[in-house]
């Protein structure tokens, strides 16, 4: 029995050898390396530019509108007025809101020389006592307005009339919440004028 005794020592001290060897083999080796996956760099979402005003993209607008009748208040293809195509033709190059009116529109940005005009530049004429109107720069003293003759056109600021009914010229560099024009204020305009296409 003695003996018995001590293989059950023997082999209970070999079992806690045993696992003594497993528990530090454990501890002393390197643990498996977890890689982590490299980041993936997303560059920053950017605000688009506006495109540039340019001689090709107002040629383009004008055979949009060539031939568009005028029609004071109006904005569509079945009649515009002065104010309401530079409206249209600057949310549609540049993507941003005038307000509607030739009043509102020469309020804004800064006076420009007329030997420093730039394309894109508003210029403003004197048209009548009281009455104003407003067209768009496009480089070699011309410019693209709805006149109330001829509809949607090319002028030169040179006509026997338009320059002495030349007023000033603005250029617009950034616009401000001032200058956007809600939808509602939009249609009350147009109900204001009974305007329907």
């Amino acid at each position: 029995m003695f003996f018995r005794v001590l293989e059950w020592v023997e082999l209970a001290k070999r079992i806690l050898f045993a696992c003594l060897v497993v528990l530090l083999s454990a501890c002393a080796s390197n643990p498996p390396v977890v890689v982590a996956p490299k980041p993936v760099v997303v560059p920053p979402m950017l605000k688009p530019e506006p495109p540039k005003w340019s001689e090709s993209n107002l040629l383009s607008f004008h055979d949009q509108w060539k031939g568009t009748p005028y029609r004071l208040g109006g904005l569509s293809r079945n009649g515009i007025d002065c104010s309401g195509f530079v409206y249209l033709a600057y949310l549609d190059i540049v993507g941003e809101k005038l307000p509607r009116s030739v009043n509102a529109q020469c309020t804004l940005g800064k006076d420009v020389p007329r030997h420093q005009l730039d394309i894109g530049d508003l210029v403003f004429f004197k048209t009548g006592r009281t009455t104003r109107h407003v067209g768009i720069y496009m480089g070699q003293d011309k410019f693209l307005h709805a006149s109330t003759k001829k509809g949607v056109k090319i002028s030169s600021l040179n006509n026997v009339y338009w320059k002495p009914r030349y007023w000033f010229a603005k250029r617009l560099t950034k616009p401000t919440e001032q200058q956007n024009m809600s939808l509602a204020s939009l249609v009350d305009y147009a109900k204001q004028y009974n305007l329907q296409d």
